[in-house]
């Protein structure tokens, strides 16, 4: 079926979107047309809001709205957990198990795709480490060889400073993406952790 041009720009913007197929883009479309102008512009509004106001916080990388986010203003860390995206904090988080805080490292390292070290989020995890307070790092990437790389690598840097290095225990399966899991799955690899 052919639809007006600002129809279907609007079905092919939605269909970018993660997980997002041709019907489900047309429905968003359809909803956002038949609904009131109001609602349009709200929900343009929100996506704007969101684009200008959220970025990194200082402390983790973790997302917010505030220059430090709201876990690392309330939480102890003497604990943090590592992760590789900041939607990872949040699967992680539906835990209700983890009590300090994270550190976002905005990627794993993968030679083939020429994502190195220095490329991601590591320096300031140092940095926080240097200032003191922290006796444990616990490695939350997924399971797969990325992420096995990543935290030998982090490992290899920490050690020698005296902190110990922890990963989530087995559990979660080799290969799978830790937002996916299921917070049983992640309750249980996090009271189960083993050093690395």
């Amino acid at each position: 079926m052919d639809f007006s041009p600002s129809l279907e720009k609007l079905i092919n913007e939605f269909s970018k979107l993660p997980g997002v197929g041709q019907k489900t883009a047309q429905r968003y479309a359809f909803k956002i047309i038949n609904g009131t102008r109001e609602e349009a512009e709200a929900f343009a509004s929100a996506v704007m809001e969101a684009k200008e106001k959220i970025h990194y916080c200082k402390v983790c990388g973790n997302y917010t709205d505030d220059e430090i986010c709201d876990i690392c203003r309330n939480r102890e860390s003497g604990v943090i957990c590592v992760v590789k995206d900041p939607k990872d904090v949040v699967a992680l988080e539906k835990t209700r198990e983890f009590k300090w805080g994270y550190h976002v490292l905005h990627g794993t390292i993968s030679p083939l795709k020429g994502i190195m070290p220095e490329q991601l989020n590591i320096k300031s995890l140092l940095e926080r480490i240097n200032e003191g307070g922290v006796e444990e790092l616990v490695m939350a990437l997924n399971p797969d060889i990325e992420g096995d790389a990543t935290s030998m690598y982090i490992a290899s840097l920490v050690k020698p400073l005296g902190i110990a290095v922890t990963r989530l225990a087995c559990g979660i399966q080799a290969g799978s993406e830790i937002e996916y899991a299921d917070y049983v799955t992640l309750s249980k690899a996090f009271s189960d952790r083993k050093p690395i």
